[in-house]
């Protein structure tokens, strides 16, 4: 047993520092990425005043400008030679400062911007801060992604680094919503009195001040973090450098689409960032709109992200015993259908409703938990088992595309996000107020859309992704091979 481990035990041994370094990327990462999920899309319409279509338009447009740069940034970094830090581990300290210095341009407004006259001002500054935000995102998160594969070879070793990446980017997601709470102020009229909607109650809007310094707060943290995690981080298995081969870049996107683990991973965890981005952004505007209680985006996220505290010691057990496709696609059902009962709960008045709206928001945590906590030791594995398949060792080839999708996700909410606001006829100019009418629409469309997008993610890991208990412990024996046969041939170095 001990000659059939040896080369995963050469490659693995992780400590506590080396699980915390892991995820505190993560940690840093979204505290910038927060920002978009959660404020950029009503900071756009409500401070800079951009219109629900052009946003859905501009979003789309960044995600195919990642179509090509995604890849590009895969193969540079499966191509680079490693350098004394490693292959993957440097680009973290490369990405810091310009991700921080990104995520603030964002939310500069300058002069003029947002008023009548500079729309084609707002929206060019727009549209670029956004585009040069993404791109700097994937120099951080491709060869991020790649980092598992070369910090350790262990399955239960990975499965940790899973579930601790999953606690590094709910840390991180966590101080953007004391912003969402509290970057708001009830509207004035001329006479300085407060100005009520169709519902009698009072409208709050978006302040600018409070969301810059926020958004500067969270870039200075992100970088210290970054830096950190850098200091943190030690890659033990150090793969040669692949060969610049014309049609590589093709050959091994033919073997990613080719293999079903792959693909199926790579579409539920579209379908999960799509939903959780959808609900993040859609909610700053139903909670304000409709619920008219800000104070709901810091509870609706504790809800969401405490099953957290409890699945981080139960997760990594039930995974061995069950299996992490088995508990994910009950997991990601059950999330599905608790928002489907919040969609029939839409008859019941505000005031009540959002006692159990909350409730059941924390079932869809839970449920959407077991996905979160073990997406990223799934994405390994099928990686794995492409490996072992193929001989394919393009990891930052495979992330970038596994990013690409994560994009998609993004497209997918932006589309769900913009198409609700333009279905219910959101009023976003200047000093708008929204019909009651149209409030019920939001509900509807904010409980429902989530509902359909869980649902698909669980029949997808039901019916479609492949690697269950059983066949993950099969994968364990022949990477032990597959590891001894690749240090013998010198294509790797353990270090």
């Amino acid at each position: 047993m001990e000659q059939r481990t040896e080369y995963i035990a050469r490659t693995s041994g992780l400590k506590a520092k080396d699980y915390i370094g892991y995820g505190l990327v993560d940690t840093a990462g979204c505290l910038i990425f927060s920002l978009v999920t959660t404020l950029l899309q009503k900071y756009y319409t409500d401070i800079l005043h951009l219109g629900p279509l052009f946003i859905m338009l501009m979003f789309i447009g960044a995600r195919i400008w990642d179509a090509i740069n995604d890849p590009i940034m895969g193969r540079i970094a499966d191509t680079a030679k490693p350098g004394r830090f490693g292959r993957y581990r440097p680009w973290l300290l490369y990405a810091a400062a310009p991700l921080a210095l990104s995520g603030v341009l964002m939310f500069v407004k300058f002069p003029g911007m947002g008023e009548e006259g500079h729309g084609v001002l707002t929206a060019v500054y727009a549209t670029c801060t956004y585009v040069l935000f993404g791109m700097i995102y994937t120099v951080l998160q491709i060869p991020y992604g790649s980092l598992a594969s070369v910090v350790t070879t262990d399955d239960g070793e990975r499965n940790k680094l899973s579930v601790f990446r999953s606690i590094g980017a709910a840390l991180g997601s966590i101080p953007v919503l004391l912003i969402a709470s509290f970057a708001y102020s009830k509207r004035l009229d001329g006479a300085g009195n407060v100005v009520l909607g169709e519902n009698g109650k009072p409208i709050t809007d978006m302040q600018y001040g409070p969301v810059l310094r926020g958004v500067i707060l969270m870039a200075a943290a992100s970088l210290a973090l970054l830096l950190l995690a850098f200091l943190l981080n030690k890659e033990r298995v150090q793969a040669k450098p692949q060969p610049k081969a014309k049609g590589g870049t093709r050959r091994a996107l033919g073997l990613l689409f080719k293999n079903r683990a792959f693909v199926a991973i790579s579409l539920a965890s579209m379908l999960l960032l799509s939903g959780q981005m959808f609900t993040q952004s859609f909610y700053t505007y139903l909670f304000d709109d409709y619920f008219h209680a800000n104070w709901m985006n810091l509870a609706t996220q504790a809800c969401t992200y405490s099953p957290m505290l409890i699945m981080m010691f139960l997760l990594p057990g039930m995974a061995r015993k069950i299996g992490k496709k088995e508990v994910t696609s009950w997991g990601c059902a059950a999330a599905a259908a608790a928002n489907l009962v919040l969609f029939f709960l839409r008859g019941m008045a505000p005031e009540k409703l959002m006692w159990v709206f909350l409730a059941l928001c924390f079932v869809s945590g839970c449920g959407l938990t077991t996905l979160v906590m073990q997406l990223w030791a799934m994405v390994t594995d099928a990686l794995d088992d492409l490996e072992i398949q193929s001989g394919s060792r393009d990891t930052g080839t495979a992330y970038s595309v596994f990013n690409f999708f994560r994009k998609l996700g993004q497209v997918l909410s932006a589309v769900c996000v913009n198409g609700a606001l333009l279905g219910m006829h959101y009023r976003y100019e200047k000093g708008a107020v929204q019909t009651l009418a149209n409030l019920k629409i939001m509900y509807d469309l904010a409980t429902i859309i989530p509902a359909v997008l869980f649902g698909l993610m669980a029949l997808i890991l039901f019916a479609w992704y492949p690697l269950s208990r059983r066949r993950v412990a099969a994968l364990q024996a022949q990477k032990e091979q597959a590891l001894k046969e690749s240090y013998e041939k010198k294509l790797i170095d353990i270090g």
